[in-house]
């Protein structure tokens, strides 16, 4: 896994490249970083890529977003976003992963087929957590991955997806060790009768690491080229 800069290297291959930042990215940083590399993924002048990061504590709105799932404007920053999907909360411990992939590639989902993309990136976190013994779930007319807890459901990862010119941007949010109850400033995506989760909370103390180095292996198993 290649460090810090996503933009690197300048030249393109046919393999996707995977790349960690240390440390806390900026929001705004991180989208314009992305938005260059779509650039450049499009011009083939760069590859592919899957960038690891974590953002300090705030709030995203997406473009389905409701303003009254604002709930404490003041607590953190809030971010208008270009992806789809409504309010979620990114900070420490968790495990965002923003997936740059020219969808008209052919893979398992066949060309430009956004549907089957979103779908893999829940069997993407679905087929990670249950590596660490966690059965997460999709749910009808719910984005995301959910797990059961006796009478509640909570929610364990996020998607929230952008498409330009066929490729993609954004991509998911894990929830690994974060403060839970920052959720606690939003209605998560929009959906307030159910809670939210953590492999803290459900009793597995892997490290960011451990999960980046699964997460790796399973995008390959799914997103492989054909």
């Amino acid at each position: 896994m290649n460090a810090i800069n996503p933009l690197l290297p300048s030249s393109a291959s046919n393999e996707v490249q995977f790349y960690t930042s240390p440390g806390l990215v900026p929001y705004a940083d991180a989208i314009a970083t992305m938005e260059a590399r779509v650039a450049a993924i499009r011009a083939r002048t760069a590859s592919e890529g899957v960038w690891f990061l974590e953002h300090p504590a705030l709030y995203s709105a997406g473009t389905s977003a409701n303003d009254s799932d604002l709930l404490d404007a003041a607590r953190f920053p809030v971010h208008r976003s270009g992806r789809g999907g409504q309010y979620t909360y990114h900070g420490p411990g968790q495990r965002v992963a923003y997936v740059m992939l020219d969808l008209q590639k052919p893979r398992a989902c066949g060309s430009a087929d956004v549907r089957c993309y979103v779908n893999n990136l829940e069997e993407w976190m679905i087929r990670t957590l249950a590596r660490f013994g966690i059965v997460g779930e999709r749910r009808e007319g719910r984005v995301g991955i959910w797990v059961a807890r006796g009478n509640r459901e909570d929610k364990v990862g996020a998607i929230g997806v952008r498409v330009r010119h066929w490729i993609s941007y954004h991509g998911i949010a894990l929830n690994v060790s974060p403060d839970l109850s920052h959720f606690s400033g939003i209605v998560p995506c929009g959906i307030a009768q159910h809670g939210v989760t953590s492999l803290q909370d459900l009793g597995v103390t892997a490290s960011l690491a451990e999960v980046d180095r699964v997460l790796i292996e399973e995008f390959k198993s799914i997103f492989a080229p054909t």
